[in-house]
């Protein structure tokens, strides 16, 4: 059963995708923490934000959150 969506939004990545992704840019099946999963996995999420940004420019809260995504990547 899937979860309705909040205040209109979908959910960023569902664990199909997730799945997916991991298996994909994993070095073995079940990794997660390398960079290039890592990466991967931030993705979708940054660019849904930056979609986003096109029609809501005022949002700084969820701009804060995309900041914070992308200095993630850095990280990696």
């Amino acid at each position: 059963m899937t979860k309705p969506a909040v205040l209109g939004r979908a959910m960023a990545i569902t664990k199909e995708k997730k799945s997916e992704i991991i298996g994909s840019f994993g070095r073995a099946t079940e990794d997660t923490g390398s960079p290039e999963v890592q990466i991967a996995l931030l993705t979708p999420g940054s660019m849904t934000l930056t979609e986003h940004f096109k029609t809501h420019a005022k949002d700084h809260a969820s701009r804060r959150g995309l900041l914070m995504m992308v200095s993630k990547h850095r990280a990696s």
